[in-house]
């Protein structure tokens, strides 16, 4: 390519630039770039010229050009010779101060180039610099901005210049009046500043090692005193940031007696800024630099200036930090970089200034003096060394503050303090205990915590971030293990400090462990020289305790528990075996569970254990009274963790149950009754417990010492007449009495049983009863504390529970029972009925449960006041909690509902006959008929306990008749069918009962398993469904199975039982009884055949009254027998039946297909009448060319409807089979003719206003109606595969569709040939007789149909082929094209059903189809398209030779389809020419390989297809290409890209692609090219920019030889155009070719 094809090329380019789209600017530019990396000059000089020569274009596509430009100079300056080198720096130049205006996006792109140059022509791009800068006039600001860019880019070879920089700028200095121009000034001293400071520091590598600080001096002290005496007075705040900016790496270079000098003024006029802006960052910044400055030339001014700097620098510091700001994060620690500067120098003066401030209640203050002493700390360690008493003594007041803010930073403080030795020194006590007071703050009073993506530590709790430190400081900082060990300890047991136990815990963990290791003696601790420390028992106490709870507080049950185990040595020595094995058992039963899932009794009974054995194992009274000791004293620390406290109790139960002096005993027990607090219900119950533990060991000490205690003057003082009347002492009083009643019951349940019953009677209840029952003046007043009620129900069930589980309750004589039976039946009745809001009535009837089971046994009227009363209690509750505690609400339900069966289990087993189960079921029979849901769900349910109870405890002595069976059959099996699934499950099960119940009756063993009544648990699944046909049908397999096992003489009781359910209220139980009632009949009707017209008119009547559904099934029995009699005139009838047919004719016409014989008369019948008249009446319409209206017949769609009713009985299934073709045939003709045909106009009025309720909901429009007959024909005469088949393929919406009729036609045929081929033959036989029918939607219909079984082996395997064939080819002519279109497509059926037939109708079925590509004059003709689609399925399977003759006419007559507006269009033809290239692998000649080629650039462009099917053909035919092509590499390609499914880099694949075309085939370039030119004018935006993109990658390819087949001329004024075209992405494309075309050269 010659020079001025390049110019063309890159002027193309230019002229480009002003496009509006950025996208696309950015391509031409990136364009320009490729050519400048091949010809960077050619292309710099011709952007040159055009920006020279195009003096008006807008300065935004100026900057384009020299971005460009310098982008191509940033990578081939070196390529540059010296006089293009200078003509760029020209060019450069002059744009840049081409306007004296600031233009900075035009002016910085010039500057940029001469950067670039500058990085390569330092000398140059100086010189013109320089030229631009005239003495006594003031320079470009883009000059000024060149030479500091200059200055960092290559300080190496600016720096020598400095000084005629300088020297021409600092004169003129003063002229600069515009802020704009002073910034730039400013900025570029700053940057001369810094590169000068650069070049010194490293010159090893300067070009001019002699260069000194000296030599910049004395100009820029000149440039300071400008800046600083004049500018920095501008009101400017952008100028005075600039100029502070420049003074900060200037105060470097000025001599050391010249900042000495003017560091008096410099300072405060920095200082004084801070005022004036809210940006203070590059103030701070240049601080900074400045004392760096003044501390290298050792500055004693600084020290006048101190005062005034640390006042500034600390207002700076206390400026609350935003973590959103990040200019203030950074001036933030730049002001701390100035405090380490000061803290090295001046470290008095600064902590005199810092620490006074401690003392300030200010919060920004305190925060920020403590964060600038945390950094000194740190940052300046050997100069604070000895000022570490001083700063401990100052933390004093900030200790005291409550601010979450301060305590954060004073933590903060405390922890650098940790690293660097003050806590060592004295007073560093008071920083631990500090840090252990924040760890034990309570969590709901900290701050909300920070989300997962805030990264600021300051949003961390005081709390989280002082247990970090604790922990860190424990574990980390190694000079801090002494000071810590045994410190900590001494936090363990103060209450204040519970919320720190687990991060106390922890590091003290740590510290023990590391003790160990350093030896027994260390590890040991001495408590005669640390009065301080907890005792040993204090600490057991504490730990063992708060384990009770053990995830509260972060996990302190874990904690405590590690803790205790390495203490061990410092608790008692023998201790160190036991607890090495079981503390790691109880650490695993913590990781085992959760908060949630830890069953905390079991757990607490664990640690209970764990203090058994270990005070069995130390077996040292003096030590276990120590230790009861300790634990009552820390009785107080618990009153706020109820939880703990009772678990507190138990252990002290467990101690002194441990104890061997009585003594110790009854002293400990007499102070913990009169110190308990009796209001707290937790404690009452802890108390308990304890006096409970304790008498296991000391039964005659506990009870003597409750005696004692009722007897002394501190409980008869709290009882006294007087007081009686006062509400708070008698409540005081009662709570005391509750508290001693619920001791007594404890002690009876837990001492030995063998100790306990002889004082039951005499000393427990005794005193149970007298503290229960109060007396005034000789008058018993009922208590009306609920505390005092459940603690006396409680004691009396542990009480009652302790008699029956001894060993001698046989022979046990209780004779209070009748009384405190009736005293918990009066607590029962005296809840309230219809909530559940106290234990009470639970205890009560847990009680009783045992009270019971007692002799001597009650009465029958007792025992039925028992029944009743409870049965009131529960059952009537309602069936959800009202409170928002819902979870315990349902669980104290569950426990009610469990005591009530417990009860009424035990009073049947006093009384195990038929009489008592009776007596108990009729108790329970109203709740079962209740109105009420979850009433029946519950009396049910304890029917099934009960009768499971009594079947499981049948003991059967003689054969005696179980009377009752039929009445409690009756009363249970409806209720299978109940609305509440728990309900039928239970009634399931009590029917289960009672037949095995019978079973056990008759003499069989316990253990017989009854095969039918086994089958009753089978059907319990059936009864979970909701389904109610699921439902009844298990109900009526429920009644078969009663049938069968019910004795005849029960059979009477249990149907009148039966038919009074009728009448139930739940209306599915009485629906039940009718199924079972008329499975009963079916079953055992025999001796009631005389009565069943009588049921039959019953169940009549019923149904005209449409009261229910449960009458269907006998009313459809009557209809039976009445058809069997009169078929005709009952068809006939029906027939009359006004449509849509109601839901009771719907039945009736189902009854008369319950028998195969009649059901064959019937549809007969029906079909006789379905065909007699015409399918439809045409109504011209009003409106002149409007086509007419088709309105259904009367007649055939009432036959339709009738048939549709009849077929979707069962038991039909037989007279279908029979009638098959028949029925098949004339249904789909019906499905035909009925499409879009319309309903009567009266019925069309009457569907409009609505079906009445007794009306079918099916819908009633002629083709759906046929669609749906259709469906249930296939249903029922056993082709379900085929109506499901339709079902899932969506076949009968397409049916009853004109638009999608055919397309359903053709399903139904491919189901039929996949499901019903045996059926064909007989069906094909039956529609042969109306291929000639007048209507034409019957002929497309079976058109449709006929040609689908083509693609079927069905049809070769039924030798139905001939017939086929025959019978589509006379169809060829038909006068509609969609019958014409069908044909065709049946012939090419034949390459999936009959391949191998295939060959020998070759010739017939070519010729069908190439015919078919001229059919009729419409380009876009559907019978060509239909042509196309069947010459692909069948061009490989015909023989060669065939094809051969017509193949180059198929392939010319298909190519301008490939760009047919049409995607179905192209499509097919797409597809055809890859399977015509298919065939030809191996064997293509020369005449069809030219149109390969031609062919080629089409489908690489149509891959970019809007349409994605077609650009999936495309990658088809592009595969099938590839062979014929006879290069292996572009075949490989197409392989590897093209695979359908694969995602497709278009750009990739065709850059590889174009790399294979133009190495194997040169010479199609210029026919490629031309193919392209002609997509350049595609309507299709993508393939529009396709083209160009193919177009550069074959550029791109070409060897220079090739040149010669481009017109390369024609292609840029074609890319040209296109650079105009409305699409972006075809711009970009085209730019993008043009930047390729530099290929050829």
């Amino acid at each position: 390519m010659t020079e001025s094809s390049i110019k063309k090329l890159a002027s193309t380019l230019l002229d480009a630039i002003t496009d509006k789209d950025p996208v696309v600017q950015e391509q031409v530019c990136s364009a320009l770039c490729s050519l400048g990396e091949v010809r960077p000059v050619e292309t710099l000089r011709t952007c040159e010229e055009y920006l020279r020569q195009h003096d008006k274009l807008a300065h935004p596509y100026r900057a384009a050009v020299l971005r460009a430009m310098e982008r191509v100079l940033s990578s081939r300056a070196s390529d540059m010779d010296k006089d293009t080198a200078s003509t760029i720096i020209l060019l450069a130049s002059s744009e840049m101060t081409k306007t004296k205006d600031l233009v900075w996006d035009w002016q910085q792109a010039a500057s940029g180039v001469l950067v670039a140059v500058g990085r390569q022509f330092i000398s140059k791009v100086m010189e013109e610099l320089l030229r631009k800068l005239h003495p006594g006039t003031l320079p470009h600001c883009a000059v000024l901005h060149t030479l500091a860019s200059l200055s960092v880019a290559n300080a190496f070879g600016v720096v020598p210049f400095l000084p005629s920089v300088l020297s021409s700028l600092l004169p003129v200095l003063g002229m600069a009046k515009h802020d704009t121009v002073r910034v730039a000034f400013c900025s570029a001293l700053q940057r001369f500043s810094e590169g000068a400071l650069e070049y010194l520091a490293n010159l090893d590598r300067a070009p001019d090692p002699t260069v000194r600080k000296d030599a910049f001096a004395t100009d820029i002290f000149s440039a300071y005193d400008v800046l600083f005496h004049q500018w920095l007075q501008s009101r400017e705040a952008k100028l005075r940031l600039a100029v502070v900016e420049a003074l900060g790496p200037m105060s470097h270079l000025l001599p050391s007696e010249r900042l000495e000098e003017q560091l008096p003024k410099l300072l405060p006029g920095i200082l004084a800024l801070y005022k004036k802006h809210s940006e203070t960052f590059y103030l701070s910044k240049s601080l900074g630099q400045i004392l760096e400055a003044a501390v290298s030339v050792g500055s004693r001014t600084l020290e006048t200036q101190l005062d005034a700097l640390l006042a500034a620098l600390h207002s700076q510091i206390c400026v609350p930090v935003e973590s959103s700001s990040p200019l203030v994060m950074s001036n933030q620690k730049e002001v701390l970089r100035c405090f380490t500067v000061l803290a090295c120098s001046l470290p008095d003066r600064l902590l005199a200034f810092l620490l006074p401030r401690l003392d300030t209640s200010n919060e920004r203050t305190r925060v920020g003096t403590l964060q600038v002493v945390r950094h000194v700390i740190n940052s300046a360690a050997a100069q604070m060394e000895d000022k570490k008493p001083f700063i401990l003594s100052s933390m004093r007041l900030p200790l005291l503050d409550t601010n979450s803010k301060v305590k954060r930073a004073v933590v903060q403080v405390i922890s650098a303090m940790a690293h660097h030795g003050y806590l060592e020194q004295p007073g560093g006590e008071v920083m631990i205990e500090y840090i252990v007071q924040q760890c034990a703050l309570p969590p709901e009073q900290e701050p909300e915590k920070p989300g997962p993506s805030s990264k600021d530590p300051k949003a961390d709790s005081v709390r989280a971030v002082s247990v970090r430190t604790l922990y860190l400081v424990s574990t980390t900082v190694d000079r801090m293990s002494h000071v810590l060990w045994p410190y900590l300890l001494q936090f363990l047991t103060p209450v204040r400090f519970t919320g720190a136990l687990t991060p106390l815990c922890r590091s003290l963990v740590h510290l023990a462990q590391k003790r160990q290791e350093a030896g027994a003696d260390a590890f040991l601790i001495q408590y005669d020289a640390h009065a301080s420390l907890p005792s040993p028992y204090a600490v057991t106490a504490r730990l063992l305790v708060v384990s009770s709870s053990p995830y509260l507080g972060d996990g302190r049950g874990v904690a405590a528990l590690r803790l205790l185990s390495v203490l061990q040595p410092n608790i008692h020595p023998l201790l160190g075996q036991h607890w090495e094995t079981t503390v790691p058992l109880l650490l695993g039963y913590l990781d085992e569970h959760t908060e949630e899932t830890l069953p905390q009794e079991e757990w607490e009974e664990k640690l209970l254990m764990f203090l058994r054995d270990t005070l069995a194992i130390v077996s040292d009274n003096a030590w276990i009274c120590q230790l009861s000791l300790e634990l009552c004293r820390q009785l107080p620390c618990y009153d706020e963790t109820p939880q703990e406290k009772n678990f507190l109790y138990k252990c002290i139960g467990t101690t002194l149950g441990a104890a061997s002096s009585k003594e110790v005993v009854r002293k400990h027990l007499q102070e913990l009754l009169e110190t308990a607090r009796y209001q707290e219900e937790a404690e009452r119950e802890g108390l308990a417990c304890c006096f409970g533990i304790c008498a296991i060991s000391h039964l005659e000490d506990t009870l003597a010492q409750l005696e004692d205690f009722v007897r002394s003057e501190v409980f008869r003082k709290s009882i006294g007449i007087l007081n009686i009347f006062k509400d708070r002492s008698e409540n005081e009083v009662e709570k005391v009495k509750s508290a001693l009643i619920l001791c007594y019951g404890h002690v009876a349940a837990r001492a030995p049983q063998e100790l306990v019953l002889a004082k039951v009677e005499s000393d427990i209840l005794r005193n149970i009863c007298q503290h229960f029952n109060t007396k005034v003046l000789g008058i018993k007043v009922e208590t009306k504390d609920p505390a005092l009620k459940l603690c006396l129900v409680q004691s009396v069930c542990m009480v009652s529970r302790t008699i029956c589980s001894s060993t001698q309750a046989g022979s046990f004589h209780f004779t209070r029972k009748a009384e405190l039976v009736a005293q918990m039946m009066e607590f029962i009745r005296a809840e309230p009925p219809d909530s559940l809001r106290t234990p009470i009535r639970k205890k009560a009837m847990l009680t009783c449960t045992y009270l019971v089971s007692v002799e001597p046994a009650l009465d029958e009227q007792a025992r039925a006041d028992v029944i009743r009363g409870c049965l009131h209690s529960v059952m009537a509750l309602l069936p959800e909690p009202e409170e928002e505690d819902g979870g315990c609400q349902k669980s104290l339900y569950l426990e009610t509902l469990h005591a009530l069966e417990g009860l009424l289990t035990s009073l049947l087993q006093r009384n195990m006959t038929p009489q008592g189960l009776q007596i108990m079921i009729e108790h329970l029979s109203p709740w079962i008929k209740s109105p009420r849901g979850h009433e029946r769900a519950r009396a049910l349910g304890l029917s099934a306990l009960l009768l499971r109870h009594f079947l499981e405890q049948l003991r059967v002595s003689a054969l005696v008749p179980f009377h009752n069976l039929g009445l409690l059959v009756g009363l249970f099996s409806p209720r299978c069918a109940d609305l509440w699934p728990a309900t039928r499950q239970e009634a399931v099960d009590c029917v289960y009962s009672l037949l095995y119940l019978q079973l056990g009756y008759e003499g069989f063993s316990r253990d017989y398993r009854d095969d039918v009544a086994e089958r009753l648990l089978s059907l319990k699944d059936g009864l979970v469904h909701p389904d109610p046909t699921i439902l009844f049908h298990t109900c009526h397999s429920i009644g078969q199975i009663i049938a069968k096992r019910l004795p005849p003489d029960q059979l009477i009781s249990l149907l009148l039982t039966m038919f009074e359910a009728l009448g139930d209220p739940e209306k599915n139980c009485s629906r039940a009884a009718t199924v079972m009632i008329n499975c009963l009949l079916q079953e055992r009707g025999g001796v009631l055949q005389e009565k069943v017209p009588e049921i039959v008119s019953v169940l009549r009547s019923k149904l005209q009254e449409a009261q229910g559904e449960h009458v269907l099934p006998a009313a459809q029995h009557s209809m039976y027998l009445l058809a069997t009699q009169h078929c005709a005139a009952v068809v006939s009838s029906l027939l009359g039946s006004p449509l849509p047919l109601d839901s009771h004719t719907s039945m009736l016409w189902r009854a008369l297909a319950v028998e195969p014989r009649l059901a064959a008369q019937v549809l007969g019948l029906l079909l006789e009448k379905m065909s007699r008249d015409v399918p439809f009446k045409e109504s011209r319409a009003f409106l002149l060319g409007r086509t007419p209206d088709r309105v259904a017949t009367l007649l055939p769609l009432s036959a339709t409807c009738a048939l549709f009713e009849v077929l979707s009985t069962p038991a039909a299934g037989p007279a279908v089979l029979e009638l098959y073709p028949q029925l098949f045939v004339a249904l789909l003709l019906r499905v035909s003719c009925t499409v879009g045909v319309q309903l009567p106009r009266n019925l069309q009025a009457q569907e409009r206003r609505g079906a009445s309720p007794a009306l079918a909901t099916r819908n009633l429009e002629p083709c759906s109606s046929a669609v749906d007959t259709l469906r249930a024909m296939l249903l029922r005469s056993g082709s379900e595969d085929v109506a499901q088949r339709m079902d899932l393929e969506g076949g009968w919406e397409l049916l009853r569709t004109s638009a999608g009729h055919e397309e359903g036609a053709t399903r139904l045929a491919r189901a039929m040939a996949e499901h019903a081929g045996p059926r064909l033959p007989l069906v094909l036989k039956t529609l042969a007789r109306t291929h000639s029918s007048a209507y034409e939607s019957q002929r497309v219909t079976t058109t449709a149909f006929l040609a689908e079984l083509l693609s079927s082996n069905v049809a070769n395997d039924l030798m139905l082929l001939d017939s086929l064939l025959e019978s589509l080819a006379a169809r060829q002519k038909d006068t509609c094209a969609s019958v014409r279109r069908l044909v065709l497509r049946g012939l090419a059926n034949l390459a999936s059903g009959c391949p191998d037939k295939v060959r020998a109708h070759g010739p017939q079925l070519l010729t069908a189809m190439i015919g078919g590509l001229d059919d009729g004059d419409n380009p876009h003709s559907p019978v060509a398209l239909e042509a196309m689609l069947g010459l692909a399925r069948l061009v490989h399977l015909v023989e060669a030779w065939d094809l051969r003759s017509g193949l180059l006419h198929v392939a010319i007559r298909i190519r301008p389809f490939f760009d047919s507006e049409k995607m179905e269009f192209r499509t097919a033809s797409i597809r055809l020419f890859g399977h015509l290239n298919q065939v030809c692998h191996g064997d293509c000649e020369d005449v069809f390989l030219d149109q390969v080629v031609g062919g080629l650039a089409p489908l690489l462009l149509h891959l970019q297809d809007p349409q994605a099917a077609v650009a999936s053909a495309c990658r088809f035919a592009l595969r099938m290409c590839g062979p014929n092509l006879a290069c292996e590499d572009l075949s490989a390609a197409f392989q590897k890209h093209l695979q359908e499914g694969r995602a497709l880099h278009f750009g990739e694949f065709l850059n590889t692609t174009c790399k294979h075309l133009m190495h194997h085939f040169p010479d199609l370039l210029g026919r490629l090219l031309t193919t392209c030119l002609f997509y350049f004018k595609s309507s299709w935006e993508d393939v529009r920019a396709a083209a160009p993109l193919f177009t550069g990658f074959l550029v791109l390819h070409a060897e220079p030889r090739q040149q010669p087949q481009v017109d390369l001329d024609q292609l840029i004024s074609a890319l040209q155009i296109l650079l105009k075209d409305p699409a972006p992405e075809v711009r970009t494309r085209a730019a993008e070719a043009l930047g390729r075309l530099v290929k050829l050269a």
